[in-house]
Parts: C-alpha cells; structure tokens; sequence
C-alpha cells in the first residue's frame, strides 16, 4: 500500500528534523496535530539543501544542488519520489497548492551560497527572501489551510518572522560563515570594521522586524498560533543573549541555548501565551 510509504517519508522528515534542530521540534510538537506532518515536510526538505550547501564539503556541491533542483520538480511533476523527504514534500506541495515559484526562490538563494559574493543591498534582500521569507510562506499556506484571503493578509508578518529569524542566524553562524564558509550576508560588511556600533545597528533592524512579526503571531488561527509563537519566543531568548555579546564574541564563537533551556521556554511561552492570547 502507498499509504505505508508515505507514512515512512513523513517519519524520516520528522525525525530529519528532530536530528538538526531541537527548537523547531519543540515549536513543531506546539502545533495542532493536523499540520504537523507537512510541516515536517517542509523543514525536512529546506535542511537537506542547507546541508547541501553548508556541509558537503568533500564532494560536488554545484553537481548535489542541481541534482536536487532536478529531482524536486520530477517529483512535483510524477507526484512521487522513492527520496522519502522529497516524496513527504512534493505530497505537501499538491496538498496545499504550495506556489512553485516559492520554491524556486528558495533554490535560487541556495544556489546563491555556492557563488562567493559581496553582498550588497539588493542582494542580501534576495538572499533572505529566498532562504527565509519563502520558507515562511510555505508553512502559512498549511497554516492557513487554502483560505486565499487569510494567507494574503498575514503574508507580510510571515515574510517579516522569517526575515527576523534569518538574521538572528546571521549573528549566531558569523563565526562559521566567515572562517569556515567564506561568506558574509550583511550588506557591505568589512569583518575588520565588525565592532559594538555596527552590530548595535543590526540588531535594532532585527528588533523591528520582530515587532511587526508578533502583531501577525496573534492573527494566526489557533492551530498554529502557540507553535509559531513558541518558536518566536525562541528566537527571542536567542537574540538578546546575542545581544548581550560583543562584536568580537560573535566572530569567536556560536552563541547557542541549551536543550534544558529549551524546556523552560517551552513551559514559561505556554503560561505567557495563555495569559496574553487568549
């Protein structure tokens, strides 16, 4: 029975997920259990081209990535993959009439990690408008379960979240990024000017963003509301102890929140979200 595959592809994205990332399981387990899976789907899908990217380093990237650009749109197109990430994906893409050019944007800021740029305006726009704000999207159209209206109307407060979200990764990935990787997203940034001033600026952009993405947090319908918002809060806990760090901190180490930590949040979001939502 097919059933039992596509039960299998949806297991491995989740435990795909459970593997990279604890928070986004934690803020996943907060959503209604009806949109978990293809949420799952998404994160599982998302993660295995980051790791193409950010982690292959032994082989050909280039070659990995096409090839995986490849296979996403054969399985869109055959509405099967024998990849049980991609199968759980492209089941969730047709499910919910997730927008292909999403997709290709996503694939398109990943190809963008390949080449060594100098990010300039324009272009770190794009980088996060692929990576990030797309990524968004994709899970506001589970969210919002087809409802054209709604998803036009929380849209911007999607793009903003993720947008959010990306930065912070920014900050906390500048070590690897720039020693490691080679790579520095911020616009026009000279690594050797990186002091307290220009991070103070950054984070004030971020500050914003997570302002305006908390107006839309509690206009979600309440299947996802608590699950987006812990993961917000999250992220939250994440940039202010980045905050509390120097410039020089940032480039030496990733600034991380321990799993207990994790926990706690978890416990204290759902008292704040009780009490502030409902």
């Amino acid at each position: 029975m097919k059933k039992l595959f596509d039960d299998l592809a949806y297991k491995v994205s989740k435990e795909t997920t459970k593997q990279y990332s604890t928070s986004f399981s934690l803020g996943i387990l907060a959503l209604s259990s009806s949109i978990r899976n293809p949420i799952y789907a998404i994160y599982g899908y998302v993660r295995l081209a980051d790791e193409i990217v950010d982690s292959f380093h032994d082989y050909d990237k280039e070659r990995l990535l096409a090839k995986f650009k490849e296979d996403t749109f054969q399985a869109l197109e055959d509405r099967i993959s024998l990849n049980p990430i991609m199968q759980s994906f492209q089941e969730t893409v047709h499910r919910f009439a997730i927008d292909k050019k999403l997709i290709l944007q996503f694939l398109k800021s990943m190809e963008m990690d390949l080449q060594k740029l100098d990010y300039n305006s324009d272009l770190y726009k794009e980088y996060i408008l692929g990576s990030a704000e797309v990524v968004g999207l994709m899970c506001l159209q589970i969210f919002v379960n087809g409802d054209k209206e709604q998803f036009e109307r929380l849209k911007p407060y999607a793009m903003v979240l993720g947008s959010a979200f990306q930065k912070v990764n920014f900050l906390r990935d500048m070590k690897d990024d720039y020693h490691t990787l080679g790579r520095s997203y911020f616009p026009d940034l000279d690594f050797s000017l990186f002091d307290n001033d220009v991070k103070s600026s950054i984070e004030k952009e971020i500050e914003k963003e997570f302002r305006e993405a908390l107006v839309g947090i509690k206009k979600l319908p309440a299947s996802a509301r608590f699950g987006v918002y812990l993961a917000y809060r999250y992220y939250i806990s994440l940039f202010r102890k980045i905050k509390r760090k120097s410039a020089n901190a940032i480039l030496s180490e990733r600034i991380r929140i321990s799993n207990g930590a994790k926990i706690s949040l978890m416990m204290s979001s759902y008292v704040q979200y009780k009490t502030s939502f409902l």
